[in-house]
């Protein structure tokens, strides 16, 4: 969702002041400029502030909306519900906020130890230990048997206010699909 027209929202810089003398006195002129100024007003009332529109502290939440889809962030802007380790509009605008802020960190350690942790982290609020096996097999062919019996394993014990669904949903995305995960609760 972009600005659009406001309704009654005055310009910060009227066109129709702004003409020569011999035009403010015409009623079309003037009735003309107020037209183009309730277009134009919420465009320069945008410019006039921009750096807090791109203060995620500061931004509105249609705003922020955009500004995840620039940064790939994984919040739910309306679309389908298959958006599976998404944090939709119910989540916190806080949650919402840093999600955007820290999306570059995300993609960077997705699939790691580390990025599963900020995922779940962020999505919940509350702190989780990640640890991983460590597990690695390799071969030369690709329908080779793979050369360990065991699996990569990742074990992630989170806090038990945090929402298990929530969790799951965040490990689906966020884990490679060969690793096996196992949820843990702390007292």
């Amino acid at each position: 969702m972009m600005r659009g027209a406001v309704p009654g929202l005055a310009s910060p810089h009227p066109i129709g002041q702004a003409l020569p003398a011999a035009y403010l006195e015409d009623d079309f002129a003037q009735r003309f400029t107020a037209g183009l100024d309730e277009v134009l007003a919420p465009v320069l009332l945008t410019l006039d502030c921009l750096d807090a529109y791109l203060d995620l502290d500061l931004a509105p939440p249609d705003f922020l909306d955009w500004l995840a889809g620039w940064v790939a962030a994984p919040v739910d802007q309306g679309g389908p519900p298959d958006g599976v380790g998404r944090v939709d509009q119910r989540g916190s605008a806080r949650q919402r906020r840093d999600l955007v802020r820290y999306a570059v960190e995300l993609h960077r350690w997705r699939g790691t130890a580390r990025g599963i942790a900020l995922a779940v982290e962020l999505a919940t609020g509350t702190q989780v230990e990640v640890t991983d096996s460590g597990g690695v097999s390799c071969s030369t062919t690709p329908t080779e048997a793979s050369v360990s019996e065991e699996r990569a394993e990742v074990r992630v014990r989170i806090a038990s206010s945090a929402d298990e669904t929530v969790v799951r949903r965040i490990l689906a995305a966020t884990v490679p699909v060969h690793v096996r995960v196992t949820v843990e609760r702390q007292p």
